[in-house]
């Protein structure tokens, strides 16, 4: 796909990896679009990036709706559909709080299809399009206390299978991307330290890898790929 006039709408995309993603594919000319909860980080990443930056949560039936149709009448249609909304929640077993476990999952899974299911139809109608949803090394494998986050991983994991299965067919192509811990505030907002290293990766990282995903001929996809630091120790 050529990434030049491409609509995308980008979940998460006001910091981190949703952020990195927007930069990239803004700086190869195409019109992006991005929902975030924080009215404040997107206000910013507006003026920054110049893009059409649109308050939602992701678990919320009626925000997704009104983005999506906001994202569609600004941009004619849609062609790019990065879920990348999510974060998480770590603690044992014998300690996992229901209603946290339950919140994490209306965001992370729950979110994910909303947003999919909305977007869908479009790309059917066009018969193209590509979904791409940022998942996590931990949904190759299970750790202690990551019931919840690996969980909702594995979950987006299976989803994704799905729809490829589904939209396959009408010429979308859905790609599942594994990044590795990547140098974003992720840890810093469940209050635990977070320790940046320069060798850890970059959103920017990502990005590039995604936008090289999109820019393949249509003629052919990449179901899925993981992205790891080369010595991160």
């Amino acid at each position: 796909m050529k990434l030049q006039d491409a609509r995308a709408l980008i979940t998460g995309g006001s910091e981190g990896i949703g952020l990195g993603i927007a930069r990239a594919m803004k700086a190869r000319g195409a019109q992006v679009a991005i929902m975030g909860r924080s009215k404040e980080k997107l206000s910013k990443a507006a003026e920054d990036l110049g893009v059409l930056a649109l308050q939602g949560d992701v678990s919320r039936e009626a925000d997704v709706k009104r983005v999506v149709a906001s994202v569609v009448e600004s941009f004619g249609g849609i062609d790019i559909l990065v879920n990348n909304a999510g974060y998480g929640y770590f603690a044992p077993l014998t300690d996992l709080d229901t209603a946290e476990f339950e919140k994490l999952f209306a965001t992370n899974v729950t979110g994910a299809m909303l947003v999919a299911r909305e977007v869908a139809p479009h790309f059917i109608a066009q018969e193209r399009g590509h979904l791409i949803n940022i998942s996590s090394t931990s949904g190759l494998g299970g750790g202690r206390n990551s019931t919840a986050y690996s969980g909702s991983k594995f979950a987006l994991r299976g989803m994704t299978e799905c729809w490829r299965a589904e939209l396959r067919p009408h010429n979308v192509r859905v790609t599942l991307v594994n990044p590795s811990e990547v140098q974003t505030p992720f840890f810093s907002k469940l209050g635990h330290e977070q320790v940046l290293s320069e060798k850890k990766l970059r959103p920017s990282e990502i990005a590039d890898a995604i936008v090289g995903a999109l820019e393949i001929d249509d003629r052919g996809f990449i179901p899925e790929f993981s992205v790891f630091a080369t010595n991160p120790f």
